[in-house]
This record gives C-alpha cells, structure tokens and sequence, in this order.
C-alpha cells in the first residue's frame, strides 16, 4: 500500500467516508448557505477551501443538519452556532493533536512488517472506537455532574436562600445594548491561578522527558487537589492552571492544599497562587473578567509557596476562624496602580 493509499484508508475511517462533496453540494444537501458554512468551517478551525473543491463528506452534511435541527428547537442561534463550533474547534482540537500523537507511536510499529499498513487500519479502527466510547461516557458524565449542580442551585434560588452561584448570576437587563448571547452568563465566583516558580529556568535544564513527567506531575496534582476541593479546572496554560470555584472558602482550601502537597514533592518546583473574587463571564466553558485578570497578577508578585488574596475575596472570609488573612502594602501592576493583596494562610491551632 503506498503512502497516498494509506493516508486515504486512515481519512475515510476517520472521517466516516471519503470526500464527495463541494462546498455547493454540501449547501444543497443540508440547506445551509455556502457562506454560512464557511463561517463554520473557519470557526471549527479548519483553512478555508476553494468552493468547487472535494473536500466534505457525508458526515460533514449530518453536522451542518444537526446544527439546523439546534437552531429551530430554540436551543442555538446561526450567531452562537459558530461560538460553540469555535469553542468545540478549540477544544477539540488539543485532544485531537495528543490522541492521535499516541495512536501513531503506538501503531508505527506495524508499518516496518508485512502487511503492517492493513494492521495499522485494523488496530486504528479499534481503538478509535474505544476512545470515542471513553469520550462520550467522561462528556454524559460531566452533562450529568453539572445538571446535578445547577438544580441544587436552582432549588437553593427557589427556596429564597440565595446561597447557590445560580442565585447570584446576573440578569442582562432589559436597556443593555445588543441581544445577549447564548453560552455566556455572568456569575460571582471565587477564581484562582497557580504557577511554578522559576518554571523558565528549571526548562532549561531538563530534556524533553523530564520535563514531559514535570508537567504531568503538576497537572495531575492541581486537578486531583481542585476536584477534591469542589472547585474546577478551566485550563492549564503551560506552568500555570486557572480554577474557579463556588464559594472563596472552598478555594482558599484548594490553593493552601496545592501549596503544601507541591513543597512535598520534590520533582516540583514550589507554587504560588492568586485568588479574586468577583463578577465573572462564563462563556462556552472559559471565564472572563476583572476577577480572572486579578488573580493573574497577583500570582506575579506572590512569592514562592504562598496565597495572595484580593480584599474582595478577603471580604468573603471575614468572620471565618478557618484563614489568617493579613493585608499587605498595595502594588503596582499591569492594569491595577494600587492593587492591595492580602497574604491567605491557614489559622494556627491554639
């Protein structure tokens, strides 16, 4: 089999079929118009293609229709359509890099051997099918986790105790500008973002191994901790994850726990953190806002193995007997001339 062969076989497995269809022919055959589904396309994060190109297959045209089918139930607009394929492009597409990374180290061995590329689609097909069975059960798992959430929350708003992130989240009002728009909503939320100290330097160092286990290392801890502490894990970014979570307690906990398992580590640099509190856009599951951009610099100016707290966050401690808060002189950072921060530890046992 040559190589144009094999990468053929491997595309139709991957792709449910071979590419048929122009760019007119998929818009005949779904009803969505040629520069609408561009739009699409663009947003998935694929290079735009000539319109009389072969490029789209049989599952291309049952997306497009699925996402007409979102559309007239009331669920999407053609506006958040190409915000959700954007998010699903993104996200999508780091698991795709990573997954099929690992499935050709583990595949390759079969190309030197008789018959190996016919071993390679056969071994492929498999495994493909295992990983899509593992994804779509973690999705339905976490569809499942924040359906549970959000109708305690729901209940918590309806019983007028107001102590559900649901109860907080705030309505667009009827005057603002534009219509609002789907997958975002604001809510309060305690956030926080931790990073390695001299993460820079220690790279330097370290070969690609060593520095792989590093950031396995760390990724597993700062999950393992943020899931234990009730909190999640929007992304890691490199050296440094962003969380957030419901109440500032819970994340106070977290970012003391991530603090003292790290210095037990001794393939860890030491970790800092900064914690906010405040009004956060939630949207196609990434955050925005002041908070966000606080707690970002105030892990810049946190040094090694400690908590760094805004006063709103602080605010949301008072009266606990949990934290030692201390407020610290104010400093100056990008966007913020007099950002005070409050240095968060865990209380003394008397």
């Amino acid at each position: 089999m040559s190589t144009g062969e094999l990468r053929r076989a491997v595309e139709e497995l991957l792709l449910g079929g071979g590419r048929l269809w122009t760019r007119t022919d998929i818009a005949e055959r779904s009803g969505v118009r040629p520069e609408r589904s561009a739009q699409i396309w663009r947003a998935l994060g694929f290079p735009v293609v000539d319109d009389d190109a072969r490029v789209f297959t049989d599952a291309d045209v049952d997306a497009l229709r699925a996402g007409e089918r979102l559309i007239a139930a009331g669920l999407i607009t053609e506006e958040s359509e190409t915000m959700m394929a954007r998010a699903l492009g993104h996200h999508l597409s780091r698991l795709a890099d990573w997954q099929m990374h690992t499935l050709w180290q583990w595949l390759t061995h079969d190309l030197d051997t008789p018959g190996g590329e016919a071993a390679l689609t056969r071994h492929a097909a498999a495994l493909v099918a295992e990983l899509e069975l593992l994804q779509r059960h973690v999705w339905r798992r976490h569809l499942a986790a924040y359906a549970g959430r959000m109708l305690a929350e729901a209940d918590a708003g309806r019983s007028g105790s107001g102590d559900g992130v649901m109860a907080k989240t705030e309505a667009v009002p009827d005057d603002a500008p534009g219509p609002p728009h789907e997958g975002a909503d604001v809510r309060h939320l305690a956030v926080g973002f931790t990073d390695m100290v001299g993460y820079t330097r220690m790279t330097r160092g370290l070969d690609s191994a060593e520095l792989a286990r590093v950031l396995d290392r760390f990724e597993s801890l700062s999950g393992d901790v943020v899931a234990e502490g009730g909190g999640r894990v929007v992304k890691t970014i490199g050296d440094e994850v962003l969380f957030v979570s419901g109440s500032a307690s819970e994340a106070a906990g977290i970012a003391l726990e991530l603090t003292a398992r790290a210095q037990g580590e001794q393939s860890l640099p030491h970790l800092r953190t900064g914690l906010a509190h405040g009004a956060v856009l939630h949207r196609f599951g990434d955050v925005y806002g002041a908070a966000v951009n606080i707690a970002a610099r105030l892990t810049a100016v946190a040094r090694p193995d400690t908590v760094l707290a805004d006063t709103a966050f602080a605010g949301e401690l008072a009266g606990t007997t949990t934290y030692d808060l201390k407020v610290l002189r104010p400093v100056s950072v990008r966007g913020y001339s007099r950002l005070r921060p409050v240095l968060l530890r865990a209380a003394r046992r008397r």
